[in-house]
């Protein structure tokens, strides 16, 4: 009885926090309004208030509301790493009632391309540094208003300055661009400065973001997420962690990029809460990331498994304070459990996995924040539930493995412009994530295994059959396949088999036809030539025998060791 009231009571309290927010910007406003005096966002040393968060983001908005070439339910890009831009952007564009893609700055301008083309882009935000790849793809998009900034844009005017011609002219990390009609992020701040806010009507069933994934099936699609599917994740998530939490108490530390759906949704809890969010732009420098570690003293920590590895292996981690630090949570990848523990024997601190995807906002499982789990993705948040079904679509028992599949209010709506692929994922209410799971007795799952063939570098999911068709665009190859193999690393890492067409063709001129079509991490790490690649009887090539050729040689490789 007594657990039953306490479900009852922490169901109530779940509602209460959906229904307070009718959509993205009520939750925008409450914020701001509630916490103005408090840092909301710390990025290189410049703090921006909440109060300055509220203008500056009304300022965009009132731009954006007043631009010929943009109105009410268009989308527009962002595309920048995490710098002080990312939120104003983020939240003026919300508010004009726009549609957010965010796309990744490392993308390509083939990559790019066929994001902005799919969904239908008609503005794009973009860090100077990147522009040159969109100068040459242009034409092909339907981009109307081109907005550029540069990283010391909101750093003051002397800071500002001075980082922009640093980074520009000593660090050469700007390659020419021209984009005459573009128009500059601060210019756009001035000019929304003038105009007096009136707010659009916004319904909460409205898409907030077209969120890109690898999904469960096929290349990159763009999941529909609504203003309730986000408000919804946000208020399960704070249930789960309401006793950790002080309210504007706190300082969280977020390394992760924005435009990624799991630092996207804590982006916005921490907002809600009203936390201080010290924006990390590259956390591949190892050694500026711990120094921003050991400058504060944070409460809050998020990662995947490769970042808190890498982490680990610094000689000057030791010497990070944790003893303030409440909260590390691991996501968009299984944190190993040789990284877990070692990371607890050095900080004191647990790394609590959750698990999700693009396709639920993308909240769907945690581990209780109490005390560490291994080897699992904990139970269900709140209002979600969730399945392990056959190959029939029957509910397995406890202990028998099947696909995982999920329900709630923060499943998407579908995926952009592809009904087929949506029909295939989503069946009444219920999404299929393409994770092979096991449900023990206590109601914790256990994922074992992939449906589909995506591999996942590092927390980001990438598709073989893309990396198959840039590699047979290359003259010199006949025939190419790529799988996931274990890596200790990054968690896996992509093994490219080719059969040569020309024999003169090298492993290097491979890769580096690639690096020009390819993003860092969907790089092949490993190319083997064969004479030719297994086939079915219909004469398609059958990765699942490359799997099994390639596990049965890190098997005999593991007994040799023995």
């Amino acid at each position: 009885m007594e657990k039953l009231h306490k479900e009852q009571s922490k169901f109530s309290k779940y509602k209460k926090h959906r229904d307070k927010f009718d959509n993205i910007i009520d939750l925008i406003e409450y914020s701001c309004s509630e916490y103005k005096d408090l840092i909301a966002y710390e990025n290189l040393g410049k703090k921006l208030s909440f109060k300055e968060v509220n203008q500056l983001s009304k300022n965009f908005a009132n731009y954006l509301l007043n631009n010929k070439n943009l109105k009410k339910g268009d989308k527009i890009a962002i595309q920048m790493p995490n710098i002080l831009q990312y939120p104003i952007a983020l939240f003026g564009a919300l508010r004009a009632g726009l549609i957010v893609v965010n796309i990744n700055p490392l993308y390509t301008p083939e990559e790019m391309l066929f994001q902005l083309k799919d969904s239908e882009v008609k503005g794009i935000i973009i860090l100077d540094n990147f522009a040159y790849k969109l100068e040459g793809i242009l034409g092909e998009t339907k981009i109307e208003e081109i907005i550029i900034t540069s990283i010391g844009d909101l750093m003051g005017s002397i800071k500002g300055y001075f980082l922009n011609q640093y980074i520009k002219y000593f660090k050469k990390m700007v390659p020419k661009y021209n984009l005459p009609n573009s128009i500059n992020f601060k210019k756009c701040l001035e000019i929304g400065k003038k105009e007096i806010f009136i707010q659009p009507e916004i319904n909460n069933d409205e898409l907030a973001f077209i969120q890109y994934t690898t999904g469960t099936t096929g290349i990159a699609k763009g999941a529909m997420l609504t203003h309730n599917n986000i408000i919804a994740n946000i208020s399960q998530v704070l249930i789960w962690l309401e006793e950790k939490i002080e309210y504007g108490k706190e300082i969280a530390i977020s390394p992760l990029p924005l435009y990624h759906i799991f630092s996207l949704i804590v982006s916005f809890i921490l907002l809600k809460c009203g936390i201080h969010n010290i924006l990390i732009t590259n956390p591949r420098d190892l050694k500026s990331f711990i120094k921003d570690l050991r400058k504060y003293p944070f409460n809050l920590l998020t990662g995947v498994n490769t970042l808190f590895k890498a982490l680990l292996n610094e000689k000057k981690f030791d010497k990070v304070d944790f003893s303030d630090c409440k909260l590390v949570i691991g996501g968009a990848a299984t944190i190993q459990e040789s990284v877990a523990k070692e990371w607890n024997s050095k900080t004191k601190t647990s790394i609590i996995e959750a698990y999700g995807l693009t396709e639920a906002s993308p909240a769907v499982t945690a581990n209780p924040i109490d005390k560490p789990y291994y080897n699992t993705i904990g139970k269900p948040f709140i209002d979600t539930q969730i399945k392990i079904i056959d190959e029939f679509e029957r509910e397995l028992n406890v202990g028998e493995k099947g696909e995982l599949i999920v329900k709630g209010p923060q499943v998407m709506q579908g995926y952009w412009n592809k009904k087929q692929e949506t029909e295939k994922v989503l069946i009444n209410g219920w999404l299929k994530t393409g994770d092979i799971g096991i449900l023990d007795e206590k109601g914790f799952v256990r994922i074992v295994d992939r449906k589909k063939d995506i591999v996942n570098i590092s927390g980001f999911n990438v598709y073989p059959n893309e990396i198959d068709n840039v590699a047979t665009k290359y003259p010199k190859v006949l025939e190419a396949a790529t799988i996931g193999i274990p890596d200790e690393k990054s968690g896996e890492a992509l093994k490219l088999f080719v059969v040569k067409k020309d024999l003169s063709l090298t492993e290097e001129e491979l890769i580096k036809f690639c690096r020009q079509k390819l993003t860092g991490y969907k790089i092949p790490k490993f190319i083997e030539f064969k004479n030719k690649l297994p086939k079915s009887a219909v004469g398609k090539i059958s990765k699942k025998d490359l799997k099994e050729i390639e596990l049965n040689k890190i098997n005999q490789f593991v007994d040799l060791e023995l």
